[in-house]
């Protein structure tokens, strides 16, 4: 397929996600609505974020199902147009076992396990706030298990590849243990950094839109598409979910775009260059590691309130002018992490 026609199908797809996404999200608001699926602000054990955010109880969650259920739903319509027009659906498909598989795959995991989580935090919102670290920890253990496996068994992968340097191949336990931290150090730090109306949508942007580029550089278009798809979804849901939000992502979005970039980002062999890719996700889940290190040995703090978006409203930032401020150094480290790649594969 020429580079012009795989451009145009790419583009198109994300129109097609974002008017999709935009026709489906007002009647999952009208569900939510009917459920009375909403978020309750906890007033015991964090203080300064009770304070922070009390006013805010009460908005709908679970705004985040429209990131893993359009994908699934745009294939579904295509397959549609198999009937009709088989050569336009075999030019517009993007299911692709290579490729997108295992990221669409977690993506849609990831969403249902922040979903239950979700539920079980508003059925026993007085005994239980869903799912415990512990659990969460199991399960993403599960998920890891299963990307390391893929990656090794299937796709042959056993090395890590360092920027300007080369593949370093590592005893296969030794890549399992990274494998399993990475998942669930970049699935914990997208679930830290939803906290502000706004933040992780933006942040996700700029994180899944410089994995679209260098996708599409690597020569997986399928996986692209997928990408961008994504990005349609998201525009929509911070349509509305921007600030002053009408309805916040919950875990079931935070947990699949966290599982989503996991997969990519190793699939497309820049987890080193994460930290320029996603700063902000460095940024929110070192201020809480730090927070709990200082707190366990030295017994004090270091921010008012962690992760560290809470700290600067608790110094008097206005939440808005939070968010756009983390949006722009995310996007500022994206370009960096995407020139870097380009530079690496020109060298």
């Amino acid at each position: 397929m020429e580079l012009q026609l795989l451009i145009i199908k790419i583009i198109t797809l994300g129109i097609f996600s974002f008017l999709l996404s935009f026709l489906i999200f007002p009647l999952i608001i009208h569900l939510l609505n009917k459920l009375k699926i909403k978020k309750e602000i906890a007033k015991e054990n964090a203080p300064v974020f009770q304070s922070l955010h009390s006013k805010k109880s009460g908005t709908l969650t679970m705004g985040g199902v429209i990131f893993w259920l359009t994908p699934p739903l745009l294939l579904l319509l295509l397959y549609i147009f198999n009937f009709l027009t088989p050569d336009f659906y075999q030019w517009i498909n993007f299911l692709n076992r290579k490729e997108t598989f295992l990221p669409l795959g977690f993506l849609i995991l990831g969403g249902i396990v922040g979903l239950i989580d979700d539920i079980l935090g508003i059925v026993n919102f007085r005994k239980k706030k869903g799912l415990s670290i512990q659990e969460k920890l199991i399960i993403y253990f599960a998920f890891s298990l299963v990307v390391a496996w893929w990656l090794t068994a299937k796709l042959g992968i056993r090395y890590l590849y360092v920027p300007f340097w080369g593949r370093i191949y590592l005893h296969i336990a030794i890549f399992f243990i990274f494998l399993i931290f990475y998942v669930i150090a970049v699935s914990f730090s997208a679930n830290e950094t939803d906290g502000l109306d706004g933040l992780l949508g933006g942040v996700s942007l700029s994180i899944i839109g410089a994995l679209a580029i260098i996708s599409f550089i690597n020569g997986h278009y399928n996986l692209t598409a997928l990408s961008v798809v994504i990005l349609g979804a998201i525009l929509c849901f911070l349509w509305f979910n921007i600030y002053p939000a009408k309805i916040f992502m919950g875990d079931t979005g935070s947990m699949a775009l966290g599982s989503y970039i996991a997969i990519v980002s190793l699939l497309e062999g820049v987890y080193l260059l994460l930290p320029l890719l996603a700063p902000v996700f460095i940024l929110e889940s070192g201020s809480v590691i730090l927070q709990v290190t200082y707190k366990r040995f030295l017994k004090r703090k270091i921010f008012i309130s962690t992760p560290i978006h809470h700290h600067f409203e608790a110094l008097g930032l206005h939440e808005a002018n939070i968010v756009f401020k983390f949006w722009v150094i995310n996007f500022i480290g994206a370009i960096l992490g995407v020139l870097i790649f380009i530079l690496d594969k020109l060298k």
